[in-house]
């Protein structure tokens, strides 16, 4: 199970290096003012601000005593997020304090990077020492930006952890480990008590594995408005009966990406207290090929009643899903949300960058999109589009799994799961939950979506 790591700025007092953040438009002018021996050392390397340069300048010792960082054009950091976290790995090893350079609207975003840009998944080999720190400006949250840095590094090592190691048993101990770490209680269902408290969903998709399927249920806080997050938990998916390619199952181990995303927003909300009764549901399985596996053409009736006709054994975190939203929607919350790295329509439709979310509220969406500008979590809201619902209701049954034609596949994913949310407040995020390519602040491998976004909007969609 990944241990709790604990991503920390300096101690104020600490000894530290000048760090000085130079816009590349206003670098010579910054220059000019500087003192003689700077901007001649600084011209003599090249630094002329742009985005990746860094320059140490070092005292009469040879000790470093002030670094400047290029910042770029406005025009370069519209094309990036973290530009100071590229900072990090270049820097001469020290603790350094912010001197100039970052706007104060952008000042969290940036210190989050640095944090985050220390992270790395070393689980199975040694990692690098971390020796680049540091002391967060006075006019940030030090200790709010910790804690969403440490939501992260759970949803990262989660998500990064193979499946041999990180199966539903191996899940649920990571659950229980945040739930004891912040007073929270976990209750659990499992195996053949899934079919005799009514969850038949949960317990059909999971039965073909030897890992027994199980549903997780996290509750913290006794005040405060009804807040539940739903994560899809299949911690592997082979398809099932319809056998992804090799090329295809290779980033499995991720389909666990909804509840690594969740149980990492449930621990800034419960390691920043917000005033919220908070409730956490992830069916935790495996999508497994067995003789007792399920089949096409199969008819599954739902926690809530509704019957699904499965045309495809590799749309099951909908399934799995559905009966956690059924059952969150049974206790009334004031906000639903729900994360599942659910269909490929997603990531055709914006790339592996944004996260996708559906709601029927305007406000909502215009809380999350306002925060995940401030956040650095950058989100896209997509349609509840309702003439596609005949596209999930077959001839036999209620609704499909998965609709022929292949069009408009992760709205027609969030139609059916909509189906099990009830009438209440609900939105659904359709993550990636893995970053493909390394950039600042974000290494190759699993990834938070949309939870800081949720996380900085809460107040103001819950009215805390």
């Amino acid at each position: 199970m990944p241990s709790a790591k604990h991503p920390a700025f300096a101690k104020p007092d600490t000894a530290s290096i000048a760090l000085h953040v130079l816009d590349q438009d206003s670098c010579e002018g910054w220059l000019a003012k500087a003192p003689a021996e700077t901007a001649i050392w600084a011209r003599a390397n090249g630094f002329n601000g742009a985005v990746g340069q860094i320059l140490t300048l070092p005292d009469k010792d040879g000790q470093p005593r002030q670094a400047l960082v290029g910042y770029g054009t406005e025009k370069d950091r519209a094309r990036r997020r973290f530009v100071l976290a590229g900072a990090v790995s270049k820097l001469p090893k020290g603790t350094y304090h912010l001197v100039e350079g970052i706007a104060q609207q952008d000042r969290s975003a940036e210190c989050l990077g640095w944090l985050l840009a220390q992270y790395q998944f070393d689980r199975y080999k040694k990692g690098r020492d971390t020796e680049t720190h540091l002391i967060a400006p006075e006019d940030i949250d030090g200790a709010r930006i910790e804690a969403l840095a440490a939501g992260e590094f759970l949803t990262r090592d989660l998500i990064n952890t193979p499946a041999a190691d990180m199966g539903p048993a191996e899940l649920q101990d990571a659950a229980q480990a945040l739930a004891d770490q912040h007073g929270a209680s976990l209750d659990v269902i499992a195996d053949q008590d899934l079919l005799t408290q009514n969850f038949p969903m949960i317990h059909t998709v999971g039965r073909a594995s030897d890992r027994r399927p199980r549903l997780l249920e996290m509750r913290w806080g006794s005040t405060g408005p009804k807040l539940t997050l739903v994560g899809k938990g299949v911690c592997f998916d082979t398809g099932g009966l319809n056998l992804k390619p090799g090329s295809s199952m290779g980033l499995m181990k991720k389909d666990m990406g909804g509840a690594a995303n969740v149980l990492g927003l449930a621990h800034m909300i419960m390691a920043l207290k917000l005033p919220v009764k908070l409730r956490v549901l992830i069916p935790a399985v495996e999508n497994s090929v067995s003789a007792n596996a399920f089949r096409p053409g199969d008819v599954l009736t739902a926690r809530n009643g509704l019957t699904v006709e499965i045309n495809n054994t590799d749309a099951e975190g909908r399934l799995v899903l559905a009966d956690a939203l059924a059952y969150a929607a049974e206790d009334t919350p004031d906000l639903l949300i729900s994360m599942a790295t659910l269909t490929g329509a997603a990531r055709v439709a914006v790339g592996p960058d944004l996260a996708p979310f559906y709601t029927d509220v305007d406000a909502d969406a215009d809380a999350v999109g306002t925060a995940a500008a401030a956040v650095a979590d950058p989100v896209w809201r997509m349609p509840f589009h309702a003439p596609y619902e005949a596209m999930i209701e077959p001839q036999i049954a209620d609704l499909d799994n998965a609709p022929s034609g292949g069009f408009a596949g992760s709205i027609t994913a969030a139609l059916f799961l909509r189906r099990f949310a009830g009438e209440h407040r609900y939105m659904h995020f359709d993550i990636y939950g893995w970053t493909p390519s390394a950039a600042p602040a974000r290494p190759k491998g699993g990834a938070l979506q949309g939870a800081r976004a949720v996380f900085e909007a809460l107040p103001q969609m819950l009215k805390l």
